[in-house]
């Protein structure tokens, strides 16, 4: 167990998570004005009514990428005030988070992509995964909090 401010680990994962936060943010601020692009355009393939389910899963995408890279930012900051947190639990926690970052949005964004007859694409599979691990990253970060 070691202190997060001086222990370079510590600092190598915070600075990762600071980083993976603030360029996916921008990423996902970026998705969002394409969003608004092809809603200003009033393009069929996003508005017309045969494409509710990718509108809607593609909204998700954006704001879960948009919230996770937020708690990316957040988990970063955390890491120098969580004194004590096990190096293989603060690591698996990093692991995870990452990963949700990666499968949750992605997934949304997939299933939006191929859209069968109302009903989301298989990418939408990716989600659960991503949740569950977000939901380990939470657990673990939470109780390494003293």
């Amino acid at each position: 167990m070691t202190n997060g401010s001086r222990d370079p680990e510590a600092e190598r994962i915070r600075a990762q998570h600071m980083r993976l936060g603030w360029w996916s943010l921008l990423v996902f601020l970026c998705l969002g004005l394409s969003l608004e692009a092809l809603h200003g355009f009033k393009l069929p393939l996003y508005l017309d009514v045969s494409n509710d389910t990718r509108r809607l899963l593609w909204t998700l995408a954006h704001a879960h990428g948009a919230l996770l890279s937020v708690v990316h930012v957040v988990f970063g900051l955390s890491i120098p005030a969580m004194i004590g947190w096990q190096d293989s639990t603060r690591s698996l926690a990093s692991r995870c988070l990452t990963s949700a970052l990666i499968l949750m949005p992605l997934g949304f964004f997939l299933g939006g992509v191929f859209i069968h007859e109302g009903d989301p694409g298989l990418g939408v599979l990716l989600v659960a995964p991503g949740g569950l691990l977000l939901a380990i990253a939470v657990f673990l970060t939470a109780r390494g909090v003293r």
